[in-house]
């Protein structure tokens, strides 16, 4: 799977491209490059915002993808959902909703006011998954990695600033050259809040200095900071007002 996002849709972390860390093609050239070289390969436009692409060529049978789309929310799943049946019971969905719909289902919910946090929305999905998430109707992106790193997951930005997402790390290095990392475990991005911690939630992330076989320095990784704790206060918004600004 490849999603390329424009700065303004998911502006890249601090660190994921240093000034003195060596560029790659850039991302203009990656959705043709996948739509060529992967097999039944879809890509989706997202206009200014960006474009999804989706292939089943060389997946893991255990770890399926899947792709979905229902009002306006687009969604690339990796991976597999272990309690996917008190999920569906969750999100009041049917018997025959697969993992790609529950986690639009469960950002739909967050977005429209849910009660939980994002952090615990994503906590309560037991698996081994990655996930891709984009609204066009507020033009925001939502995308998280389980604990483990039981799914291949990888991030980076190429020379222009554009967000580089994919399962398959040489796209990424195609794209963005040596600012490329693998996604943090444990962790998602939203478009309003950027990178957290789902496992730590009130625990800020630290940049973590990446060098490569060669001595080279790399596009950073990123850790829990076990002594930096987050602000609790919650913001009250009025009863229209957007929840997914505040999550």
């Amino acid at each position: 799977m490849l999603a390329v996002f424009d700065p303004t849709v998911a502006k890249s972390p601090e660190g994921l491209r240093a000034p003195s860390v060596e560029g790659g093609e850039g991302s203009s050239c990656l959705v043709s490059y996948f739509a060529e070289s992967q097999a039944g390969a879809v890509v989706v436009s997202l206009g200014t915002g960006g474009a999804i692409g989706y292939s089943k060529q060389n997946q893991n049978p255990l770890l399926p993808r899947l792709f979905g789309v229902v009002d306006n929310v687009f969604c690339l799943f990796q991976g597999h959902i272990e309690n996917i049946t008190s999920l569906k019971q969750q999100y009041g969905l049917g018997k025959t909703a697969n993992e790609v719909i529950i986690v639009i289902e469960a950002y739909k919910t967050l977005r429209d006011r849910g009660p939980f946090p994002a952090s615990q929305v994503v906590r309560d999905i037991i698996g081994r998954f990655a996930f891709i998430l984009y609204d066009s109707s507020s033009n925001s992106t939502f995308f998280a990695a389980d604990a483990d790193g039981g799914v291949p997951f990888f991030w980076g930005a190429d020379p222009e600033g554009h967000l580089v997402l994919s399962d398959d790390a040489d796209i990424v290095k195609k794209g963005c050259g040596k600012s490329f990392a693998p996604f943090p475990k444990g962790c998602f991005f939203t478009t309003s809040k950027g990178l957290q911690s789902f496992e730590h939630p009130l625990n800020e992330l630290k940049v973590m200095p990446r060098v490569d076989s060669q001595g080279q320095v790399c596009s950073a990784t990123y850790k829990v900071d076990d002594q930096a704790k987050k602000e609790t206060g919650m913001p009250r918004v009025g009863s229209a007002a957007n929840w997914s600004s505040h999550y």
